[in-house]
């Protein structure tokens, strides 16, 4: 297993820009990776989705294949760690999955990461004809999925006979250039399953949540490590969380307004408490200190989406900001 050492990454959550067309939309994107590799963020990272997610737009709104995405921007970056940020595996047949990953590796010359979830959107599923399940059939999936791919990386054949997934024999060349394969980040904060498959397969975890969650989830994720005879500090543990930032609270503020509609300081105080757990904003002081409160709780470093990720500006910002708090 191998730690990614994951300390400042990027997630695009969008796919929808003002006055951007499709014949452009690519170069757009493409020029968001390059962006952030320059500024010095360690990992882009982009959603494996077919449908835009609530909150962040309609479904109908702009929505790459992510591994095709990823690949393309492979070829315009020398550095950055790629990956989905996280990949659902009930959306591909893992053998299948396992090769797609392991080609991202080839491509980029060994910066892939394979993020992976259980899967939760139940609206593409039904849109797509793919089996939703139950809560419990997804982990099972999940589980069974890990067991398949983190094969297939190493060995010259794999074979699997299991609940959901049968696969004979099957082959994986040109293996992935990481030796190991490319780490595995396990996206989720669900304290009985998810972080026990971290503490047993993954290199690297994302959670959601405030400091005292995050802190809770990292004494959880050490006591699965300890049943399990794993040592925790070969994990990396990341969060992904929304981040608006201006030079002034106000202009943070009207980030947030033209993305999500309304303004942080005349939400509810129901909205302004979800909003804690998930969404990081004001000015470059107050963004500082809200990171630096999170690394506290037990995080390696973290992973931010950027509602006006377009706007070259706001990331410079953001990334001058990060960089003396999470810079190796």
């Amino acid at each position: 297993m191998t730690n990614p050492n994951i300390r400042m990454g990027l997630q695009i959550p969008s796919f929808t820009y003002p006055g951007v067309a499709n014949d452009d939309l690519f170069e757009t994107v493409a020029s968001i990776a390059v962006n952030a590799e320059q500024l010095g963020f360690d990992s882009v990272f982009v959603m494996d989705h077919f449908y835009q997610l609530p909150l962040l737009g309609p479904p109908d709104h702009e929505m790459f294949e992510s591994y095709t995405l990823l690949s393309a921007i492979a070829a315009r970056t020398d550095h950055v760690r790629l990956g989905c940020l996280v990949g659902g595996m009930t959306y591909r047949n893992p053998a299948l999955l396992a090769k797609t990953v392991t080609c991202l590796d080839v491509i980029s010359r060994g910066r892939a990461i394979w993020g992976i979830g259980a899967g939760w959107f139940e609206q593409e599923h039904l849109g797509y004809g793919f089996d939703f399940g139950t809560f419990t059939e997804r982990f099972e999936k999940l589980e069974e999925g890990l067991q398949i791919a983190k094969s297939m990386f190493v060995n010259d054949t794999t074979t699997f006979d299991g609940k959901w997934f049968h696969v004979k024999d099957a082959l994986n060349v040109p293996r992935p250039v990481q030796a190991g394969g490319p780490p595995v980040l396990i996206g989720g904060s669900g304290e009985k399953k998810t972080l026990r498959m971290v503490a047993q397969y993954g290199d690297a975890c994302n959670v959601f949540g405030d400091a005292p969650a995050v802190r809770h989830l990292m004494e959880v994720l050490d006591e699965h490590c300890a049943r399990l005879g794993r040592d925790p500090r070969e994990i990396c543990r990341t969060r992904l969380g929304t981040v608006a930032i201006g030079a002034t609270h106000e202009q943070a503020e009207d980030v947030l307004a033209a993305r999500f509609g309304m303004r942080p300081s005349e939400a509810s105080e129901d909205i302004r408490q979800l909003l804690a757990t998930r969404v990081i904003y004001g000015d470059p002081d107050s963004v500082g200190e809200q990171v630096g409160a999170l690394l506290d709780a037990g995080l390696d470093g973290m992973m931010f989406n950027v509602p006006n990720v377009h706007d070259s500006d706001a990331v410079a910002l953001l990334a001058q900001t990060l960089r003396p708090i999470l810079a190796p």
